[in-house]
């Protein structure tokens, strides 16, 4: 079962390719924190503009950096299904531990097309499977009962990471799928209260900047501490809230290159965040109490 704080890591670029030596620090950085998974080549990590050579060049190099340390989640979502067949069994082959599996986006399917998209996936391989509801991205919600069904008739979709922002909806989910199913936040803003209603945990945007304070919340929530919990996330959420001032992951990788991080490389369609909001995420740092440059 995955649980805990999970990285939804950024792909640091240096001229135009993968910059290795910035990744391995920051895979150093979730270990000394605690992180438990790193997910790799998912929306934060620019996935749309990663080749087919590097998206499997980018789950290789997780693993090898991990050693077992954490567990790896590998983004292996596509559009296209026999693509996302392929990614997957890719990451399967090189080690990952689980694939999280965006629904697919643009061709706006049916519930009957999603369950058969994510029927045929779970079924070329034995690793979890984690779908990836975000409607916001995809144009098409899974329903619950779509997801239920697919937890019901594959042993190995395993979880959901839910980023519908609607936590009724994530209610109904914890409550049709059963204990065993792993209902993980997409949105850090829900994470403590979608805890409360039996979530299981996060794959973080801002954890990729504070994996320490992350994991703290989740594990004050567990041990009980409800208080601390609530502290923790309440200091966080201003900082949250202004890793999303513009589209994700625009704002953190911003927030990373002011603190020396990463160089602020990004890929074409996305751009530097404007000079205002740029001064947003800056003076959200420093009010945390994070170093920038």
């Amino acid at each position: 079962m995955f649980k805990g704080s999970y990285v939804a890591i950024v792909t640091p670029f240096k001229d135009g390719k993968i910059d290795e030596k910035a990744y391995a620090s920051m895979i150093e950085m979730h270990a000394a924190a605690g992180t438990d998974g790193i997910v790799p080549a998912g929306t934060t990590g620019e996935s749309p503009t990663l080749s087919p050579e590097e998206n499997e060049q980018l789950v290789d190099l997780t693993v090898r950096l991990v050693k077992g340390r954490m567990k790896v989640i590998a983004g292996t979502g596509s559009n296209s299904t026999a693509e996302a067949i392929e990614y997957t069994m890719a990451a399967e082959k090189s080690g990952a531990d689980g694939a999280l599996v965006v629904s697919p986006y643009y061709n706006k399917p049916t519930q009957k097309g999603l369950y058969e998209h994510f029927r045929a996936v779970a079924g070329a391989v034995k690793i979890p499977v984690i779908v990836y509801n975000i409607q916001s991205r995809t144009g098409v919600n899974v329903a619950t009962s779509t997801l239920a069904r697919l937890a019901k008739d594959c042993p190995n979709i395993t979880g959901v990471k839910e980023a519908s922002g609607d936590l009724s909806q994530m209610s109904e989910v914890i409550e049709q799928c059963g204990p065993e199913f792993s209902v993980l936040s997409g949105d850090d803003a829900l994470t403590l209260p979608l805890m409360a209603i039996g979530g299981h945990g996060i794959i973080s945007v801002v954890a990729n900047i504070i994996p320490a304070d992350v994991k703290a919340m989740i594990n004050a929530f567990n041990g009980g501490d409800i208080k601390k919990a609530q502290e923790l996330h309440h200091r966080m959420f201003r900082l949250v809230k202004s890793m999303f001032v513009e589209t994700n992951p625009i704002p953190v990788k911003a927030a990373m290159a002011m603190m020396g991080m990463i160089t602020p490389e990004i890929r074409l369609p996305m751009t530097q965040p404007e000079s205002e909001n740029a001064a947003k995420i800056k003076k959200a740092l420093v009010d945390y109490g994070l170093k920038v440059k």
